[in-house]
């Protein structure tokens, strides 16, 4: 063999080991460009998701606060209803004629007065000399006070172990408290046919 056949070997040799070399450099760089590309398919897939999930919980708390918001301003109408029921009921007993108001006068006096009490009507109480002269305020022997309470109608009653506050607003609020669901429960749940 010359001399210049083993130098054309050598380099052939050095050619082809430098083309298996570039070929691997080449297939390990694809393959790395392959793996970096599927990272960042994972990558953007997962923050999607990610993305997705933050999305619905701000819309579910949006609309979360939206119901209560909306519940809050149902409530607040339906106890404005409500208020207008009470207002409505305490302006009608203000405005009751003598015979009702005095029937309910005597109920309460006798139910509620102890012997010896001073009755206190209310500022704009109409038939204050009408109750006084009932006969339940002998019986009891119920002093009536010269002096008038601002009071929601009605009147009051001061013993010596405790007052009680009979007046129309007074019975109302007591009322009111007790009765409050039932009645919303009257008011708004009633069928639409009904």
């Amino acid at each position: 063999m010359s001399e210049q056949a083993i130098v054309e070997r050598i380099i052939s040799d050095a050619e082809q080991e430098a083309q298996a070399i570039i070929k691997e450099a080449e297939e390990r760089a694809n393959k790395t460009v392959a793996e970096a590309n599927a990272r960042a398919e994972r990558n953007r897939q997962g923050t999607e998701a990610e993305v997705k999930a933050k999305a619905e919980s701000i819309f579910d708390g949006k609309a979360a606060a939206a119901r209560l918001d909306g519940a809050k301003i149902l409530l607040g109408e339906k106890r404005g209803v409500i208020d207008e029921v009470y207002a409505r009921a305490l302006d009608k007993l203000l405005n009751l004629n003598e015979k009702d108001t005095l029937f309910l006068c005597k109920r309460l006096l006798d139910e509620h007065a102890e012997e010896g009490d001073e009755l206190v009507f209310a500022d704009n109480f109409r038939y204050a000399q009408a109750v006084s002269a009932l006969p339940v305020v002998k019986e009891k022997k119920l002093k009536v006070s010269s002096k008038h309470a601002k009071l929601d109608g009605g009147f009051m009653l001061r013993g010596k172990n405790s007052d009680k506050n009979l007046s129309y607003g007074a019975i109302l609020a007591l009322d009111r408290e007790e009765k409050q669901s039932e009645i919303a429960s009257v008011i708004f749940n009633k069928d639409i046919n009904g």
